[in-house]
């Protein structure tokens, strides 16, 4: 009778795990789908779309396509550029619809160049989060908000 239990337990356990990967599978990468120097292209063929073509020097976010994916456009160093490496929901739609974008982490001793250009990095919009709300992106101390698609 014991052996039972421990099989049905562990058949149990087994069912938990295997709905947890297939859950995972489901939800979008949090890491950065793409990156690449200079702005966005824009559906209109010119690049500096929604995201950009203002040289502010500050953070610029914009939906891309249908909103399935987040452009976020980084001015800094063109040798020491702010990648973003990751995205992650602090606020759900419905409670704010906010996101923070973590950075790849540069060497503090490097050298860089002491120019402004802009650095795009794409992420796949996480499942928690809808373009039917202002969309806040919180990137290097500064919130940046991404208007209704």
């Amino acid at each position: 009778m014991a052996t039972s239990v421990r099989l049905r337990r562990a058949g149990l356990a087994a069912a938990a795990l295997a709905s947890v990967f297939l859950l995972a599978a489901c939800a979008p990468p949090t890491r950065a789908a793409e990156n690449f120097p200079g702005e966005p292209v824009s559906e209109h063929g010119e690049e500096g779309g929604e995201a950009g073509g203002d040289v502010t020097g500050e953070p610029q976010a914009a939906w891309v396509g249908q909103g399935g994916q987040l452009a976020v456009t980084i001015w800094g160093s063109s040798t020491c550029p702010a990648v973003g490496e990751s995205i992650r929901v602090i606020e759900p739609a419905g409670e704010g619809n906010r996101v923070a974008i973590d950075l790849v982490e540069r060497p503090a001793d490097e050298m860089c160049t002491a120019d402004l250009v802009p650095h795009t990095t794409v992420f796949w919009t996480p499942m928690n989060v809808t373009t039917t709300e202002e969309l806040v992106v919180e990137v290097q101390d500064t919130e940046v908000a991404v208007p209704v698609k």
